[in-house]
């Protein structure tokens, strides 16, 4: 007997859809680039030298101690090579599940706070959202950090909202911590309680259930999660022999975290800055705002608490951030999902409007066009932007190839406008935006890979010195030694260039015909033969030379 085929509901079909496009827009070119500057190759030759040396606690970058970051992020790339054993792979993995859990979180909190329906609206809006999927690609700490922090808004809000649930309370805190091991802004997720507790007290549904013992829970999952890492690390640096690794304990615990927020100077901003970067980074998800607004006023004048502690933590992380100079633009990512959230209801009204019908099939007509005009622009002709991208990168030999990528994503974005017209804008989007990172992540990206992650650089030092010669890196960054085909001298990183170039020069004079040295031109020394040399053009926007022992013999 024929079985009747089983029929899905709309909503879940429109589930199962959403993961299918969150998967292609995030997993397309998973395993066909290398770890990029100016943070992957860092973050990826800390986790190699994890797995080379068998010391997890201590991150090295080169011969050095790294304290920039808590090591976090590191041990998932390494464990990440553990399973799979191709750090193309491993290395990206990390970026690509937290992202998907950070979806995940927005989804379900959308279902079980209004419907399943407003669950997938709110992942699209995060999924597409510039920002968010640019940083999803690449293996930076932030999409970690973002998923931290989301998953403990997630365990947060169940709490609060539809509590009490101490379970969710307590994963609510641990993957705050779990946030601050990774980059230290994870206790920002906490700002949610500031918020909960007004709103609890002039009279909100809002129950925090302060009054509780089992309260007293979180807490301590908050400090259980940090002490995973800290414990072990402190106990192991007073007790270890060295003043490097003091130095390494009082750094990353206190000039890395509360010092660096309160006199952060390096990349200086105005205070309206992330403002600039919801209204540009954001987009098209921001296209909404306007609507938005007076439809979040009325809400929050009903009371309604789902709205109220989203929308009040978006505001309360834009100023955390907006208070210190330095500023950087993923700093606010972590505020995404909250916003979608808050966002997601309004959607399916705000869709059936005239004008905001208008407004997206406009911009996805803007970007399809752009695109498509910036690459028949290259292909056909010579305009100023690209000599400088090609000559800065060295990339003559793929520019064609990147002009038919952009025609390719151009014409796909314009035959979406044509296909969805004006009945379908969303569709329209969707399409052009799903293609667009799918084909970034394909064809773009392994086309720039080689000048971007400085493996064809490194692949031609070997080539050109040979398999038994030694190499030396001077004015290093993380990429090369991360790509060198041998294990290379290295001379310090945080060393100034010309006290690395008289290391290297001594130790290339103690036996001069077979080592070399890979100078960074900057650092290259004025006593050095160029003649003799060997200029290999431009790598990560900068210049290298070769240097064999008959170059630098004036310089002994």
């Amino acid at each position: 007997m024929l079985k009747t085929p089983r029929t899905f509901p709309l909503s879940s079909r429109d589930t199962w859809l959403f993961w299918l496009i969150a998967l292609l827009v995030l997993g397309a070119g998973l395993g066909l680039r290398d770890p990029w500057p100016a943070d992957e190759p860092r973050f990826a030759l800390v986790a190699k030298q994890m797995i080379e040396s068998g010391d997890w606690l201590f991150p090295h970058r080169g011969a050095e101690l790294y304290s920039d970051k808590p090591p976090l992020f590191m041990w998932l790339q390494a464990a990440m090579y553990s399973v799979f054993h191709n750090w193309r792979v491993a290395f990206l993995l990390p970026s690509l599940l937290a992202s998907l859990g950070t979806l995940w979180c927005v989804l379900d909190l959308g279902r079980r706070l209004w419907t399943r329906r407003v669950g997938v609206y709110a992942g699209y809006a995060v999924l597409f959202a510039l920002q968010f999927t640019w940083q999803a690609k690449k293996a930076q700490i932030d999409p970690v950090v973002v998923f931290w922090i989301t998953l403990a808004n997630y365990g947060l809000l169940r709490h609060l909202l539809r509590g009490p649930d101490w379970r969710m309370w307590m994963l609510g805190w641990f993957a705050a911590g779990l946030g601050v091991i990774t980059k230290g802004v994870g206790i920002i997720a906490l700002l949610m309680l500031i918020p909960a507790g007004i709103a609890s007290l002039r009279g909100w549904p809002v129950r925090v259930h302060a009054d509780r013992a089992k309260f007293w829970l979180g807490p301590l999952a908050f400090f259980a999660a940090i002490a995973v890492w800290a414990v072990p690390m402190i106990v192991a640096a007073l007790g270890h022999g060295s003043d490097d690794y003091r130095a390494y304990m009082n750094d990353i615990l206190l000039r890395q975290t509360a010092k660096r927020y309160a006199a952060s100077f390096d990349h200086a901003q105005p205070v309206w800055y992330f403002l600039e970067v919801v209204a540009t980074m954001w987009l098209p998800t921001m296209l909404a705002l306007f609507w938005a607004v007076p439809a979040w006023k009325r809400r929050l004048q009903r009371r309604d608490p789902r709205y109220l502690l989203p929308l009040a933590w978006w505001g309360l992380v834009l100023v955390f951030f907006s208070i210190p100079g330095g500023k950087r633009d993923m700093y606010i990512l972590p505020a995404l999902p909250m916003a979608c959230l808050a966002l997601a209801p309004l959607l399916p009204g705000i869709l059936r409007k005239l004008w905001a019908r208008r407004v997206v099939i406009g911009f996805t007509a803007i970007l399809a066009g752009v695109v498509l005009l910036a690459g028949l622009a290259m292909w056909f002709g010579d305009p100023g932007f690209e000599r400088r991208f090609v000559a800065e990168r060295s990339l003559e030999a793929v520019a064609q190839s990147l002009a038919g990528a952009f025609v390719a994503i151009g014409a796909w974005g314009v035959a979406s406008v044509l296909w969805f017209g004006r009945r379908r804008p969303a569709a329209a989007m969707v399409s052009t935006l799903t293609g667009l990172w799918v084909l970034v992540g394909l064809v773009v990206m392994p086309l720039l890979n080689d000048s971007s992650s400085a493996r064809g650089l490194m692949r031609e030092v070997g080539e050109r010195i040979g398999p038994r010669a030694e190499l030396g890196l001077v004015a290093w960054r993380e990429q090369n030694l991360l790509m060198a085909d041998r294990k290379p001298a290295e001379f310090g990183f945080k060393v100034a260039f010309d006290e690395q170039m008289r290391r290297g020069l001594a130790w290339q004079a103690q036996q001069p015909q077979s080592r070399w040295l890979l100078v960074q031109d900057e650092a290259l020394a004025k006593c050095v033969d160029q003649g003799q040399s060997q200029f290999l053009g431009n790598a990560n926007r900068r210049g290298w030379w070769l240097v064999p022992g008959s170059a630098s013999i004036a310089c002994r």
